[in-house]
């Protein structure tokens, strides 16, 4: 009986040993299907961060630049304020020059100069056209006049209106008179 008693404790020992087997190979099974599953979902996870990163960035640069434009945009409107003021100046100082009291000739321009300078300051730049070939990116033709020289023709040939750029933009195109 002892005999026969080890030979099925041996018997169900190997059996133990083959479900224990099987068992663990199951779970084994399991356990690498979970890893792999937490890798993927590690994966996917590290890939919205990612992209989350890169669309904050993009984000925080836009509404830096917005804020600059913004800025930008205020002063110019205020320089654009300040254009027909400067005309004045040019004006009142042209009449002044042909018949005016030389202390209001001084006074106005020395209002002209401070300014000017004050704009030229902030990034206002005059145009320059008298002379210069015809250039639609800044100058706005009033009217063609008749020229004989053939050296003057599609040339500036007077400035009606001053032009100005700000920051190398025009924010103002000159208006000239063009030889036809």
């Amino acid at each position: 009986m002892t005999k026969e008693n080890e030979e099925m404790k041996q018997a169900s020992g190997q059996k133990l040993k083959k479900e224990e087997s099987g068992r663990e190979g199951k779970k084994s099974k399991e356990l690498q299907k979970q890893i792999d599953e937490l890798k993927e979902q590690a994966k996917k996870d590290k890939d919205d961060y990612l992209k989350l990163m890169a669309e904050f960035e993009t984000f925080r640069r836009r509404s830096a630049e917005d804020r600059l434009n913004l800025v930008s945009m205020a002063a110019a409107d205020t320089i654009k304020g300040l254009l027909p003021t400067l005309d004045d100046c040019e004006r009142a100082m042209a009449m002044l020059e042909e018949n005016g009291d030389p202390v209001a000739k001084e006074g106005t321009a020395l209002i002209y100069g401070k300014l000017l300078s004050y704009l030229q300051g902030k990034g206002l730049k005059a145009i320059e056209a008298r002379g210069e070939e015809f250039d639609t990116d800044f100058h706005e033709a009033v009217t063609r006049f008749p020229v004989d020289d053939p050296e003057k023709k599609g040339r500036v040939i007077d400035v009606v209106q001053t032009g100005y750029t700000l920051n190398g933009k025009v924010i103002r195109y000159a208006k000239v008179v063009v030889g036809a």
